[in-house]
């Protein structure tokens, strides 16, 4: 997996990114983890800016993602954390549930815009209990766990991730805008 990217700039530019897969079957060498390669993958094709990734890849314990989000946010100090697998309504898929507990504001139109764009591949994307929040300074986001869906997910709600990077004034990130057309207002800072 790639876990640097972009051009070079000063201390303090680089875009830390943290990525956690949640699967009982990938974190006990089951089978390989294809989902937190995919978003990584997605970084390396969409940032321009200098970035690197921090990756997990962990079981679907509740505790143990609420300690994996806390560490990476607080310790490690991560702009943003985006997780991977375990946002269904299985019994062990908890994610959503860790995610909201560690957040201090949920930002639900991230959750309600990847059920809309998954929603467009497959009926049963209504199932999806992903979810966005804030903690610190740090966006955190749940992604479905299949590569192919990921990409269709990120691809779109990553648009607007950079501008909430910098409301919560965290690094500026650059975009390949023929992969990624980030938004944001024409007065925002630069």
């Amino acid at each position: 997996m790639q876990t640097t990217g972009g051009s070079s700039a000063g201390p303090g530019d680089r875009c830390i990114l943290g990525v956690v897969s949640v699967s009982d079957r990938a974190s006990s060498g089951e089978y390989e983890d294809l989902g937190g390669p995919a978003i990584a993958e997605f970084f390396s094709e969409a940032i321009l800016s200098p970035w690197e990734v921090v990756y997990r890849c962990i079981a679907d314990e509740r505790e143990l993602i609420e300690s994996t989000l806390v560490e990476l946010v607080d310790i490690v100090g991560c702009d943003v954390v985006v997780t991977t697998g375990g946002t269904g309504p299985a019994e062990r898929d908890v994610t959503p549930e860790a995610t909201a507990s560690v957040c201090e504001r949920i930002m639900p139109g991230f959750g309600e815009q990847m059920r809309a764009i998954s929603l467009q591949y497959v009926p049963t994307a209504i199932l999806s209990r992903q979810l966005a929040g804030i903690r610190g300074a740090c966006l955190i986001f749940n992604l479905p766990g299949r590569p192919k869906a990921i990409r269709e997910t990120i691809d779109e709600i990553w648009k607007a991730v950079p501008y909430c990077v910098d409301l919560l004034d965290g690094p500026y990130i650059d975009c390949n805008p023929e992969v990624c057309a980030v938004f944001r207002p024409k007065d925002a800072r630069r």
